[in-house]
């Protein structure tokens, strides 16, 4: 069972961290999250083999619940994902057939996740996981500080599709070195850019989700715009002086004004449109869900981390294990196949 602190309930999480057994609060939808698809019935072949449960897939993370006991719940933030693929699997619902697999990384460890789907030949599951995952890949420009970015062309502004310039402001100096370097701030409904002037890939793309504060401070140049960049987006400190200096409260003012209308409609930038194939959700998924009283720890991070490191190691390091049937140690069997199996005679038809 994972603690979430008071604290973190600002910060948007969802999208980077691994968890399990989830308090009811934490299952809702944030501000800017929202469903794309949800498919069930679902096993969570590798946690909770035997049990259905429901996909939730939204522009943040993939959700997993089970529809008899929902406290027995996962997480899994799409910036945690390593990579995906189909498996094949012994499931406890549907025996040896094929799966999503999902290896995603968070903090120090690996975790392998399996998730079948209970309905015949529906691969609805991974079609919607992988897609939305690709969505969020290419939309990082909406999420994540860039440095040195390829954003300004010819001193113009590359927009992001859901992108709205508010404001762009020439004579705005960079206090990154001794002097100082002249360049243009452009603001948006999603990010603060600022490019030098005399080298436009001398550059630095601020989104809002990545800004923890906007102030002015004195410093040796004088009254500087002073933004505070989250510790997760790297605890940068950067400082902008105007020129002339009357404008620089004015455009403390709208930066302040942007950066807390996107805290309270933040966007993400992920989209996804599936035509007709796939009835978008109307409402939040947790809202049909009773209370689930308190997280027991039923799941647990052990039961998922991956195996061998995620395959990393050479054959010659996988121990052998004693099988009672056979009275011998042999090399442990692979995901989906049985010892019946391996003596089966199949014969053509």
């Amino acid at each position: 069972m994972y603690k979430m602190s008071k604290a973190k309930k600002g910060v948007v999480w969802e999208d980077r961290e691994v968890l399990f057994d989830l308090p009811f609060d934490f299952l809702k939808l944030r501000a800017g999250e929202k469903v794309f698809d949800r498919i069930e019935p679902i096993e969570d072949t590798k946690g909770n083999s035997g049990m259905k449960g429901r996909l939730v897939v939204t522009n943040l993370r993939i959700i997993w619940h089970s529809l008899g006991s929902p406290r027995i719940n996962l997480s899994i933030g799409l910036n945690c994902f390593l990579s995906t693929n189909t498996k094949i699997v012994n499931s406890g619902l549907r025996g040896t057939t094929q799966a999503l697999y999902v290896l995603a990384g968070y903090r120090t460890n690996k975790y392998e996740f399996v998730f079948t789907n209970l309905s015949p030949n529906c691969v609805r599951h991974y079609t919607s996981v992988v897609g939305v995952h690709k969505s969020y890949a290419v939309s990082r420009l909406y999420r994540d500080l860039k440095l040195r970015g390829a954003f300004i062309h010819n001193k113009q502004l590359r927009v992001l599709p859901l992108e709205k310039i508010s404001l762009n402001e020439s004579g705005i100096w960079n206090l990154s070195s001794e002097s100082g370097n002249l360049g243009t701030m452009i603001v948006s409904n999603v990010r603060i850019v600022w490019y030098a002037d005399i080298n436009d890939a001398f550059n630095i793309s601020m989104p809002y989700i990545t800004i923890e504060s906007i102030a002015i401070r004195d410093s040796k140049f004088g009254e500087a715009l002073v933004i505070v960049i989250r510790a997760t987006s790297g605890g940068y400190v950067l400082g902008f002086r105007a020129d002339p200096k009357e404008k620089l409260r004015p455009l403390l003012t709208e930066l302040q004004t942007l950066h807390q209308a996107y805290t309270e409609r933040p966007v993400f930038g992920v989209e996804m449109n599936w035509g007709t194939e796939v009835a978008k959700p109307s409402h939040d998924f947790i809202e049909e869900l009773e209370e689930i009283g308190e997280p027991r720890g039923e799941m647990g991070p052990s039961l998922y981390l991956a195996s061998q490191q995620a395959h990393s190691r050479e054959d010659s390091e996988i121990q052998p294990v004693y099988n009672s049937y056979l009275g011998l140690a042999i090399e442990p069997l692979k995901d989906g196949f049985t010892l019946k199996s391996l003596f089966e005679v199949q014969t053509s038809s």
